[in-house]
């Protein structure tokens, strides 16, 4: 059986990562990151908190998380509620596959969201992140369209139309449907 074991990094380990003066250039060194072109990008903003509203950098200094950091984080950074119901969901069950397993909050939310959606929809399917909630939809649309040829209903269809401008993340899927630009040209 697979147990882990502790690691003794230090008390100080957390502190001496976050501030250390070349977070930068060991970032330039191993990571590579999303929507980048790395032999034109600038230099990467070195955050090590988040509170409320803001960022904070390695300098103390604040920006404002104008896009919640990619849309994830709504309610801001660091907000004792949340925190507080994460660290009581973690000491109970962190995750588990969705794939023929479940658990009390899944459902609980699924039986709360159903009545708040509009028409008569019976069921709700959790996505982890907005690309693969779009590929989702386009499994489902297509799924129905094929059912739809097994008992004809309505007239079948079989293309996806994609708007102008649009984006909708950057899985393969999810940009087949995006308007072509800066994140789904090759």
């Amino acid at each position: 059986m697979f147990q882990l074991q502790p690691i003794d990094l230090g008390q100080n380990y957390l502190l001496k990562r976050e501030t250390s003066p070349n977070l930068v250039n060991r970032d330039a060194t191993v990571i590579w990151h999303p929507y980048t072109q790395h032999k034109s990008m600038s230099e990467v903003l070195p955050v090590i908190k988040g509170e409320q509203s803001c960022l904070i950098d390695v300098q103390g200094n604040r920006y404002i998380d104008a896009i919640s950091s990619w849309w994830t984080n709504i309610h801001g950074h660091a907000h004792p509620f949340i925190a507080q119901k994460i660290y009581e969901q973690a000491l109970q069950l962190q995750h588990v596959i969705f794939a023929g397993c479940t658990h009390e909050p899944a459902v609980a939310l699924a039986e709360q969201l159903l009545p708040l959606l509009p028409g008569q929809m019976a069921r709700v399917f959790y996505s982890d992140n907005g690309s693969t909630a779009v590929e989702v939809a386009l499994k489902m649309a297509i799924q129905f369209q094929q059912q739809q040829e097994i008992y004809p209903k309505k007239i079948s269809r079989n293309k996806l139309i994609a708007l102008k401008n649009a984006y909708h993340g950057d899985t393969f899927g999810a940009m087949s449907v995006s308007d072509r630009g800066v994140f789904s040209l090759a």
